[in-house]
């Protein structure tokens, strides 16, 4: 039966009602939540609380002690000018006429030679000449190098008519060494164009040998600093010659190069492109082959493949003590070179690991001329170059033997003072022989007109001397001020190029100083601090090709200090100092004992030697 029965009716919902349920709930939930979040709040609170305080405990602060050191008091370290009354009448021409053009900046190299074998330092002097194409009037004479043969005590006789040199080229460096090992040293002279090889022929007459002996590089090479060394230890001299940039007139005046406020400038060598240095090696018969690509010493950026070296500075010394010489070379805006010798014809390039490449911010300086010695009188070695305007000269030292550099030119006090300089030639001299090597400088500006926009700089600068105060002074060298040094070393000139010798036979050091476009400047060191010294020329019988000793390495040690020198010409900024070195005693009278370390490695001792007198340390042929 179906059933008919209606279901009964839903009762109405009440929304209001669960509303105050869900409320009620909502707020326990909340109440319990924050319950438990104080709950884990206090857990981590106890867990992570700090520990008590320490105990404040007042110490006593302990002050540093600052080193302490005598006083140092300069000596008076006179010098007298003597260009004229010594007979030097020499002038250089940089062939500028309003063009502007790169090369008329740099000045001629300068050196001391015995060129007439007779025992004392003759001058020789490096030239420009005007441009060919110049057609102003000018001298009846063209420039040409200059001779001046010493008498014996510092006077000079002009011999350069007759001799050989008396032809006109654009020279720009100088190397002096006895390439063919007849007794006589001969003259290489770098050049803008084709080198020249002087062959010293005696009597104070040369002939020109460059092309036929090799050695006279390409029309289109810039030479600058040059020097002969044996790089290979097979006994006779080869030839390492720098180029400086890819240049010639067209490159130049189609470079709107100018000073602030109009007027055309001299420019700057990162318009022109690097140029590769060069390295002939002597085959012992009056004739080089040039080596360069194959030594190694062709360093091109890795990202271009060019040439990078803009070099104007070389010197040698063996850094790593493993008796061959390796090759140093300071480059114009870019990295400077250390060739480390492999000792099998070929080097590496280390500048950069030695720590000489850059400053100490990592920027390339625009350096020039460069000297190396153990100025500490320690087995520390040290690199001095000069540099650009406002980029203070470098001094790079080693710890001992090795090839790792720090440019302490800051900390020693030398950086800057030589910050305002625009540096060419540097040397290391001991200037009152009290034992340490001081630093001379050349300097000069190459714009005549720069003062009119830099107020700080002057075309003229004044030669600096930088006294050696020791290594247990705070500041290491002081520059020594025209008081002590007199008016005649502190004119101004436009210096570039620097040599030293002894000119007249009393010990101490003179110097000679060069300027771009005007006379030389021969400077008589008149000191009388009553220093004693110790002069040495060696002679080695046994390398007739190498009978002057270049590269042979002298020690000299008395009352507890150690001095070593190389026979070494090649210092400077394309100069040439004399063979005979100098060590200066100060007060002592004991001259020591003498190691020679000869360039093949031979090693011989000396003791006894009498103070105050030039020794000709001969070694006799086996």
């Amino acid at each position: 039966m179906k059933d008919t029965t209606s279901p009964p009716e839903r009762p109405e919902h009440d929304e209001t009602a669960d509303d105050a349920v869900i409320g009620v709930a909502l707020k326990w939930s909340l109440a319990v939540i924050g319950v438990g979040g104080l709950l884990v709040a206090v857990v981590v609170w106890w867990t992570t609380r700090p520990g008590p305080a320490p105990e404040i405990v007042e110490q006593q602060l302990v002050v540093p002690t600052l080193r302490e050191a005598p006083p140092v008091e300069i000596p008076p370290l006179p010098f007298a000018d003597i260009t004229a009354e010594a007979g030097i009448r020499f002038v250089h021409e940089n062939g500028a006429a309003g063009e502007k053009l790169l090369p008329e900046t740099m000045g001629g190299g300068c050196g001391f030679v015995d060129v007439d074998a007779d025992g004392d330092p003759d001058i020789v002097l490096v030239n420009g000449s005007r441009w060919p194409w110049d057609e102003a009037p000018g001298d009846a004479d063209p420039a040409t190098p200059a001779l001046y043969l010493n008498d014996g005590t510092g006077g000079f006789t002009d011999a350069t008519a007759g001799s050989g040199l008396d032809v006109s080229f654009y020279g720009t460096g100088l190397a002096a060494g006895d390439y063919d090992g007849d007794g006589l040293i001969d003259l290489f002279i770098s050049s803008v164009g084709p080198d020249r090889l002087f062959r010293n022929l005696g009597e104070g007459r040369f002939e020109e040998a460059g092309e036929a002996a090799g050695v006279a590089g390409d029309e289109a090479d810039w030479g600058s600093s040059c020097g002969f060394f044996d790089y290979d230890r097979d006994g006779d001299l080869d030839l390492f010659v720098c180029n400086y940039v890819v240049w010639n007139r067209e490159i130049d005046r189609s470079q709107n190069f100018q000073l602030i406020g109009g007027g055309r400038a001299y420019g700057r060598p990162q318009n022109f492109a690097g140029s590769f240095p060069r390295l002939y090696r002597n085959e012992g018969d009056g004739h080089f082959t040039d080596v360069s690509a194959e030594s190694g010493l062709q360093v091109r950026n890795p990202a271009t493949d060019v040439p990078v070296a803009k070099s104007l500075g070389v010197t040698v010394d063996d850094f790593d003590g493993d008796g061959w010489l390796d090759v140093v070379v300071s480059n114009d805006t870019v990295q400077n070179f250390l060739f480390r010798n492999r000792q099998d014809g070929t080097f590496e390039e280390v500048g950069r690991l030695a720590g000489i490449a850059f400053d100490i911010e990592g920027n390339a300086r625009g350096a020039m001329g460069i000297d190396v010695a153990c100025f500490r009188n320690d087995a520390d070695r040290g690199i001095v170059i000069g540099n650009f305007a406002n980029e203070m000269t470098a001094l790079y030292v080693s710890r001992g033997e090795g090839l790792q550099f720090k440019d302490d030119a800051i900390a020693n006090g030398l950086g800057p003072q030589t910050r305002l300089e625009l540096t060419f030639g540097v040397l290391f001299v001991d200037i009152d022989l009290d034992g340490r090597l001081d630093v001379v400088a050349a300097n000069g500006h190459l714009e005549e007109e720069i003062n009119r926009v830099q107020k700080t700089q002057f075309y003229e600068q004044p030669p600096r001397l930088y006294f050696n105060c020791g290594a247990e002074q705070s500041t290491e060298f002081m520059p020594v001020g025209i008081d002590k040094t007199g008016e005649d070393f502190a004119k101004p000139m436009v210096g570039r190029s620097l040599a030293t010798a002894d000119i007249d036979g009393d010990g101490d050091l003179d110097l000679l100083f060069t300027a771009s476009g005007g006379p030389p400047r021969l400077l008589r060191n008149d000191q009388s601090v009553g220093h004693h010294w110790l002069r040495l020329q060696l002679v080695d019988d046994s390398a007739p090709g190498n009978k002057d000793a270049i590269g042979a390495m002298v020690t000299l040690e008395h009352d507890g200090l150690l001095q070593t020198r190389r026979v070494n010409p090649t210092r400077g900024y394309q100069s040439q100092s004399e063979l005979p070195l100098t060590f200066g005693l100060g007060d002592a009278v004991d001259t020591g004992l003498i190691t020679v370390t000869w360039p093949d490695g031979t090693v011989t001792e000396y003791e006894g030697l009498e103070p105050d007198q030039l020794h000709v340390l001969r070694r006799q042929a086996e």
